[in-house]
């Protein structure tokens, strides 16, 4: 394992640890506004590393793709940090009381074609 994989697992570990810590310990909705900015910040830690490291397993099969290791981590954390910023977004629709089925898919998809667009 390179140490660029190894970063990343250790983020993802740290971020989710630090997410499950707030979630038990902490109600992001009941506690002060310092409490809501802590658990959006470890939820978009902690999906934007456990993206990338889904991302960058997924590119690695992927038969059609030959990328060297560099191309696929800097791939692979780009539609991690998409990944982290949409979520984020779809929970603060969520707790603003925005969010409906059709919102949530067109978050996502324009994600999904900012990065068809940086893929062309």
């Amino acid at each position: 394992m390179n140490t660029l994989v190894f970063g990343i697992s250790l983020a993802a570990l740290l971020s989710t640890t630090s997410l499950l810590i707030i979630l038990f310990r902490v109600s992001p909705l009941l506690a002060p506004t310092q409490a809501v900015f802590a658990f959006f910040l470890s939820i978009f830690m902690s999906t934007t590393t456990v993206g990338t490291l889904c991302f960058m397993w997924l590119w690695k099969y992927v038969p059609h793709h030959t990328w060297d290791t560099g191309r696929l981590t800097s791939i692979s954390l780009r539609q991690g940090i998409f990944f982290g910023s949409a979520s984020s977004i779809l929970l603060t629709f969520h707790l603003l009381g925005l969010l409906t089925w059709w919102i949530g898919v067109m978050i996502y998809g324009v994600f999904v074609l900012v990065e068809l667009a940086l893929e062309h």
